[in-house]
């Protein structure tokens, strides 16, 4: 060990090969099993635990789960399995980023049970969520979400991201760019934020949202919601996403909802080009212009 700390050699070499003394011969078992996989979905495959269970249930191996689990591993990269990716961890931007999309659930307005869709925003940087709820995911549905959003958060986010929804996008191009929507580009343009829009079949780009959608639906509509109204309903929404902020969460997440709480965020740190309504925003300060 010491000789290796100050980096003089020792007399060992790394194996090139890692042996498998017990498993030797279930090897080719589970190269028959891996490659009958790769025609089968991606959600019903082998996973190592499982290859492990079935060699001790069906072939009685009686070594262990560990080394299954490394040679299904080394196996899967040789037989070109996708693997998941390396990602890098971000530290948002306060006040730049957002991310929107949609969600589905069940409610039960003026008594006749019916599904709702809801938008849903969310900050990337403080966590901070707004969600409203629609009779339909149509593109006036959109915008109007994004302009109760917006006033909100009391701001413009800089850039907002999106998957590839039809209401913002006509046809997706090659890599990032995207043909949008006319209506879509006007909207965005007028308000003076720009659109982001993930890689196709990749909801991780905006994982922040797509775990709002489903924590919406568990902790904001669960029980099934009745209503007399959609606008009823949409009060609920808001009283919950306002007291949402209240609740104490991870260190770095509760400190920046304090640090939001005292600047706005989505303004305060970006003097963004355009505010809500007759508001402007200075170097951090509101200025009230109403006559």
């Amino acid at each position: 060990m010491k000789k290796a700390l100050r980096g003089e050699p020792w007399g060992y070499t790394e194996r090139e090969v890692q042996p498998f003394p017990v498993l030797g011969p279930f090897q080719e078992v589970i190269e028959q099993w891996l490659k009958h996989d790769l025609t089968e979905t991606k959600k019903q495959r082998h996973t190592g635990r499982r290859t492990y269970n079935r060699l001790v249930e069906e072939h009685g191996y009686a070594g262990g789960e560990s080394t299954v689990r490394r040679y299904v591993r080394q196996a899967k990269m040789r037989l070109g399995f996708c693997l998941h990716g390396t990602f890098i961890p971000g530290d948002p931007e306060a006040g730049y980023e957002a991310e929107v999309d949609w969600g589905t659930a069940t409610a039960i307005i003026a008594g006749e049970r019916l599904q709702v869709k809801y938008f849903c925003m969310r900050s990337k940087y403080s966590g901070k969520h707004f969600v409203r709820a629609y009779p339909c995911e149509r593109q006036q549905a959109f915008f109007d979400g994004h302009l109760h959003a917006f006033q909100f958060f009391g701001g413009v986010f800089a850039v907002v991201i999106y998957d590839n929804l039809t209401t913002a996008v006509r046809k997706v191009l090659q890599g990032r760019k995207r043909l949008e929507q006319e209506s879509f580009r006007t909207f965005r343009a007028y308000h003076s934020f720009t659109a982001r829009f993930t890689s196709p079949n990749a909801g991780n780009e905006k994982g922040g949202v797509e775990g709002l959608v489903g924590y919406a639906r568990r902790n904001y509509l669960v029980p099934v919601p009745e209503a007399a109204s959609i606008e009823e309903l949409n009060a609920r929404l808001l009283a919950q996403c306002q007291a949402y902020g209240s609740r104490q969460s991870w260190p770095v997440a509760s400190s920046r909802w304090r640090h939001y709480t005292r600047r706005n965020e989505s303004t305060c740190w970006h003097c963004r080009r355009r505010c809500l309504a007759t508001n402007r925003c200075r170097w951090g300060k509101w200025i009230n212009t109403a006559p």
